[in-house]
């Protein structure tokens, strides 16, 4: 049926070119679709754009309820440090006034401080029994959809794919059927309109350009709307970049099948068609982006990840321009997707965010672990939203990451590292920090950090070069809001806890200070469970930072090491802490670990918030 489809529609065709093709009605009804398809590409971007902006009004909406709550926190607290101390002073008096009496009826018959009181080490505890308040939760619709948001379903069995929670995937899965809707609306399932389905798919590949450069950015306006970095948004980078790739196959795919069925009976053979300068350049493009998606493949990236970065760069700059001469309507797409990769790369990247430095590398006792130390003083700046502010140089925040090169090694290569140092502090004489102090921990595996390790051992000094920092505060702002801390981190990820629990615990200058009039949230309950995988990994975090962080409240659980021991029973020790406390005072907790030990965590948390109880997990996790 197809085949004299396509003869009769071709010779019709053919008749139609050679006298005027605009007589015929059905090329009339093609020219038509594929105008309106133009229109209506127009508005997928408007819908993202306003997608985008609800999900900017619901961040910043969580982030007034933080504040507000962290700020009922601090005039809680410092209510009942006033009553405490009042009270404290009011029975010492009455001590004093009994003692001091001449009375001999009166002797020995005053009330001693109440022990139990004066025992009293939480200020967030009621100053009288009857005082107490016994809070009770029930669990509600709300409990269970936010439940179910937050459940991390279990690997694939066939492929092992790690799965994201079901949050992201009902996004990804809303994503992937707004593009299908805008395949198939208004859309003839005729083989006379394969044309037209082919040219939306193009549509849509380029229409989906410039959100596809956006994800990928280290720097863009995206973490400001929604608070979360580039790191936390790599995996829609990954789903928008297979849904192109899908869409280009499709699009292919079509134009092969107009040529087969009607261009074919007209004189066109196929060295012609894919020769043609329009089909030349959009199949290079097509070839450019199908590579660049297996070479973006978990199973490659982790094995060859250095010509990964090469192979990205290349090809998504040669793809843009062949899309650019490919089809005008391409181009205003490919010019903001070009734009946004250049401010990126050239001028972020390359130019504000580049601190060079001197650094010492040491190889620690575990024979596999590169340590990475530098420190300089911060220049001043004259705003702070001064560009310059924005570099590695200025300081960091707590979980932040950097991208480092070592000179000597590569000019072109550079690698992602967490960074494991406490971000720089004010000083005694100064409102601002003064000097960094920047510490990274590399584990040897393979490529550009077995080269490292080698390269360590024989040359203590070096010079690198940083490119950040990178990250999100959302982890500390969770932490700070809620009277309950507790960070779960497994082997490395103690370069993600370390300076998040010391940002979090460690003394202010406005805390300390007795004049301030500042309210000052009490620090909360703070809990650190370590899950090491061996013992020489107990090194990474020096004896003396531990014991500082244990003087400022903070309660240290490191486990075994698993191979010695096994895998531990993280979800006793998050009862223990969280699922014990959470029905009175709300709980946030953060991990950073293996897959398993953070979908472990994830879904324990999420059987706590289905039962009614106040719980925020956050989870620190590069995404490539």
């Amino acid at each position: 049926m197809w085949t004299a489809y396509a003869q009769s529609g071709s010779r019709e065709l053919h008749q139609i070119y050679l006298e005027d093709p605009g007589k015929d009605p059905r090329f009339r009804k093609l020219v038509e679709a594929v105008r309106y398809q133009r229109r209506l590409l127009l508005s997928y971007n408007v819908v993202l754009i306003g997608l985008l902006l609800l999900f900017a009004i619901w961040h910043w909406g969580e982030r007034v309820a933080m504040a507000r709550r962290r700020r009922a926190m601090a005039i809680s607290a410092a209510e009942q440090e006033f009553e405490y101390k009042g009270t404290e002073q009011g029975e010492q008096e009455l001590v004093e006034g009994s003692s001091s009496s001449s009375s001999s009826t009166l002797e020995g018959t005053s009330t001693p401080p109440d022990a139990s009181k004066t025992a009293i080490d939480d200020e967030r505890e009621p100053l009288l029994p009857g005082q107490r308040k016994i809070s009770t939760t029930s669990a509600g619709i709300s409990h269970y959809v936010q439940a179910w948001l937050m459940y991390q379903p279990k690997p694939i069995p066939i492929f092992i794919k790690t799965l994201p929670p079901n949050g992201v995937s009902l996004v990804v899965l809303a994503f992937l059927g707004l593009n299908v809707f805008y395949a198939l609306y208004r859309m003839p399932m005729s083989l006379q309109y394969l044309f037209v389905f082919a040219d939306r798919c193009g549509l849509i590949f380029v229409s989906n350009l410039p959100l596809l450069y956006l994800f990928a950015a280290k720097n863009q306006p995206i973490k400001w709307l929604t608070g979360y970095s580039y790191e936390a948004l790599n995996i829609f980078h990954r789903r928008v970049g297979e849904v192109m790739c899908f869409a280009a196959l499709l699009h292919f795919g079509g134009m092969l099948g107009v040529w087969y069925g009607m261009l074919r009976h007209i004189g066109f053979s196929l060295a012609r068609f894919l020769f043609n300068r329009l089909t030349l350049l959009g199949l290079l493009a097509f070839v450019a982006y199908q590579l660049i998606y297996l070479t973006s493949l978990g199973s490659f990236r982790r094995r060859f990840y250095e010509l990964f970065l090469a192979l990205h760069v290349f090809l998504q700059a040669s793809a843009l321009v062949l899309l650019w001469f490919h089809y005008k309507t391409s181009q205003p797409y490919v010019g903001i997707a070009l734009l946004i990769f250049l401010l990126d790369r050239v001028v972020f990247r390359l130019g504000l965010k580049t601190h060079t430095t001197r650094a010492t590398l040491s190889v620690l006792e575990d024979g596999e672990t590169v340590s990475v130390s530098a420190n300089w003083d911060i220049p001043p700046s004259s705003h702070p939203l001064h560009p310059s502010r924005q570099t590695i140089e200025h300081g960091w925040a707590p979980t932040d990451h950097l991208f480092l090169s070592i000179h000597s090694l590569s000019w072109v290569q550079a690698h992602p590292y967490t960074i494991f140092s406490a971000a720089p502090s004010p000083s005694a004489s100064s409102d601002t920090p003064t000097h960094a102090w920047l510490h990274l921990l590399i584990r040897a595996q393979s490529g550009f950090t077995h080269t490292l390790i080698k390269y360590a051992r024989t040359h203590p000094n070096t010079t690198i070069r940083l490119d950040g920092p990178y990250g999100s505060s959302h982890a500390l702002e969770t932490l700070r809001s809620t009277p309950n801390a507790v960070v779960v981190a497994g082997g490395s990820g103690i370069a993600v806890a370390f300076p998040l629990l010391w940002a979090l615990l460690a003394p202010s200058s406005s805390s300390s200070d007795p004049e301030s009039t500042t309210i000052v949230a009490r620090r909360p309950r703070a809990h650190l469970l370590w899950v090491v995988h061996a013992r020489e990994h107990l090194s990474w975090l020096p004896e003396e930072r531990l014991k500082e962080l244990k003087s400022w409240g903070l309660r240290v659980v490191i486990t075994a090491p698993t191979m010695e021991a096994g895998r531990p029973d993280v979800k006793g020790y998050l009862s223990e802490w969280v699922g014990k406390t959470a029905n009175s005072s709300g709980s946030g907790v953060v991990v950073s670990g293996p897959d398993g030990m953070i979908r472990d965590v994830r879904n324990v948390c999420a059987g706590w918030v289905r039962e009614g109880k106040d719980v925020k997990v956050v989870v620190e996790k590069f995404g490539w």
